[in-house]
């Protein structure tokens, strides 16, 4: 018997084993892929030429396309990962005998073989660092041992998008304020004897970065929780990273800033003029850079980007945009007919376009009028996410009996820390 797979199942396998091979052999598969799409990009162009629509080359140019786009994002992914093992927040490190003994009070208070007033008890005895004072308000749950909040923020460094670009840092508040410098210090030229007066003197403005509670709430039986051969604290991890990653996705791309973080796409001069004087960026909106066409990318308009920022501002600049997006731009070309997408040559670099580092970032729109579907600088230095230091749980074996549920949360809050180091490519004309 013969079975048939859909070119979308092939694609997936052919991630899967990208993923499972060596840099070097998902190299080696890229450069072969682009060089296919290439070849098959030219006969498209014969084809429009001609004027005559050839249904089975469109096809297989998208079928390559997307390949070539799979085998990118596989190497692409491996450099994350080998980044976040050696250098990420969550990087090996050996627990204390406190933070064993108190992650022993945590499983059993999971199990429900002890109650809060005991995970407290061991949290001041022990003095661990996921202690309330540190971690999370007096709010009839319990801060998550180190050791699993280390494995949560792990994940979500590999599996949030906006969190493997930008900059996140923790804090202790329930916010954080930030005192920008507006400028306005005024200076004169003088003759030796002439008087001096006083000169005007910078302006200072603050800006409250928006925050808001992310939850998971997952539920197990009384059966699970009392086999001890289950690793409790694994399989929470498991059921919130998953969660925690759906919801920061959106909110740090697309966030409005209400009861969570304001995204990297709500900063353009509409949604600045839009909001109270008092909300509005001390440093101004993000500037745009226009594609030249109504609804499509242009080669032109993509070298516009990357020449838009000034020059001390392209230290770390790279271009972001979604999977869909790179599809089209890896059929644009320059005036020499040389495509400006390049894919990647070394384990560990990014492809680049027209020179600069490109990076698959999902959450961002797809091409279309009046879209932001690229963005184009520094996202270290142009966004900042901020964690409440710990995660707090409650545990809740009454609402749905027979399960427990465990409602965890965790105030994340984010937001442009200079708009002077992005650009958006906006799709128009």
């Amino acid at each position: 018997m013969t079975i048939h797979t859909s070119a979308a199942g092939q694609r997936g396998i052919l991630f899967a084993r990208a993923q499972g091979n060596g840099p070097d052999a998902v190299l080696a598969q890229l450069g072969q892929a682009f060089e296919e799409f290439k070849k098959a990009h030219a006969e498209e162009l014969a084809g429009v030429k001609a004027k005559f629509d050839d249904v089975v080359t469109a096809e297989k140019l998208e079928r390559i396309n997307a390949q070539v786009g799979e085998l990118q994002a596989a190497l692409d992914q491996q450099a994350i990962r080998a980044a976040a093992r050696d250098h990420g927040p969550g990087a090996p490190a050996v627990m204390t005998e406190a933070d064993r003994a108190y992650a022993q009070t945590f499983d059993a208070f999971v199990r429900g073989r002890v109650d809060e007033n005991a995970v407290k008890a061991a949290m001041r005895v022990q003095g661990v660092s996921a202690a309330y004072s540190v971690g999370s308000d007096s709010d009839g749950g319990y801060t998550a041992p180190v050791e699993w909040d280390r494995t949560i923020t792990d994940r979500l460094v590999q599996v949030s998008p906006m969190r493997q670009f930008a900059t996140v840092q923790s804090v202790t508040g329930r916010g954080f304020k930030r005192l920008y410098n507006i400028g306005g210090t005024a200076s004169g030229w003088v003759g030796e004897t002439a008087t001096r007066p006083e000169t005007n003197s910078s302006q200072l403005q603050d800006y409250a970065f928006a925050f808001g509670e992310i939850y998971a709430q997952p539920a197990a039986t009384n059966q699970i929780l009392e086999d001890s051969a289950i690793n409790i604290a694994a399989w929470l991890a498991s059921e919130v990273n998953t969660e925690f990653a759906r919801q920061e996705g959106i909110a740090f791309i697309s966030g409005d800033g209400v009861n969570k973080p304001t995204g990297l796409l709500n900063y353009d001069a509409a949604a600045e003029a839009a909001r109270p004087a008092a909300q509005r960026h001390p440093l101004g909106a993000v500037e745009e850079v226009r594609t030249g066409a109504a609804a499509a990318l242009t080669a032109d308009g993509l070298i516009d980007l990357t020449t838009s920022l000034p020059a001390e501002r392209r230290a770390g600049a790279a271009l972001y945009a979604n999977r869909l997006t790179y599809r089209a731009i890896r059929k644009l070309k320059d005036g020499d007919g040389n495509y400006l997408w390049q894919p990647s040559f070394q384990a560990g670099q990014p492809a680049t376009l027209n020179g600069e580092p490109v990076f698959e970032l999902s959450g961002l729109p797809n091409v279309a009028a009046n879209a932001i579907p690229v963005v184009y600088g520094n996202l270290a230095e142009a966004y900042r996410i901020f964690d409440r230091v710990g995660i707090s749980v409650l545990r809740d074996a009454y609402t749905r009996k027979p399960y427990v549920l465990f409602y965890t949360t965790k105030r994340v809050g984010g937001g442009i820390w200079n708009p002077e180091w992005i650009r958006y490519h906006r799709v128009a004309a």
